[in-house]
């Protein structure tokens, strides 16, 4: 008798939190977003950014934008969280973003922390203020962060600035795990390193 697995292609959704577009913090979750995409059942951007800033302050979680970014949220099986670090901290963007998210509502999902910032100085930012609160919204699958420093980014003509290859090398290596997921889940061996027009615009 022979036996064949059935995989079930994630839903990805990558959150960008960044106070300006383009930016660096932009450049790196759609790398990761990439490497991601062959495997993918669907890929998601959800730009902070551009959510009606009244309703994310005054938490208005029924907004058809707001509540549209939320759902992908609810429903992707990977998460991607992408912020650039200011003083130590991350974004207030992420912030008044992760607050209308429901308690528990990252149970279950695989998370993995995106951040750009100045210099390595900042990177402890991460551990001390960012993965405690993906924590406590649930996420107990959370991969190991990559962080990008300023010189770590490349000019591209077409592109504008995009991870090293030391960074991509590092993305490759935090999305390795999700390799080694028990067949039926996620048929991440699909995964493939960004091509030189890696990154969409």
């Amino acid at each position: 008798m022979t036996s064949a697995h059935t995989f079930t292609a994630p839903k990805v959704v990558g959150l960008s939190a960044s106070a300006t577009t383009p930016s660096r913090t932009l450049s790196l979750l759609r790398a990761g977003l990439h490497q991601l995409r062959p495997a993918a059942e669907r890929v998601t951007e959800v730009d902070v950014r551009s959510l009606p800033s009244q309703a994310l302050l005054h938490a208005e979680v029924d907004h058809p934008l707001i509540a549209s970014a939320l759902h992908e949220v609810h429903q992707a099986d990977i998460v991607l969280v992408a912020t650039p670090i200011y003083k130590a901290a991350y974004s207030g963007l992420l912030k008044v973003f992760l607050d209308l998210i429901p308690q528990q509502g990252l149970r279950g999902k695989i998370v993995l922390p995106l951040a750009t910032g100045g210099s390595t100085a900042h990177l402890l930012a991460l551990d001390y203020a960012l993965k405690p609160v993906l924590s406590a919204l649930g996420a107990r699958h959370i991969l190991d962060v990559v962080y990008a420093t300023d010189s770590q980014f490349e000019s591209h003509d077409l592109l504008g600035r995009q991870p090293n290859e030391e960074v991509l090398q590092r993305l490759r290596a935090a999305l390795a795990p999700l390799s080694e997921t028990p067949s039926g889940v996620l048929p991440l061996s699909r995964l493939r390193a960004p091509s030189p027009e890696r990154v969409p615009c």
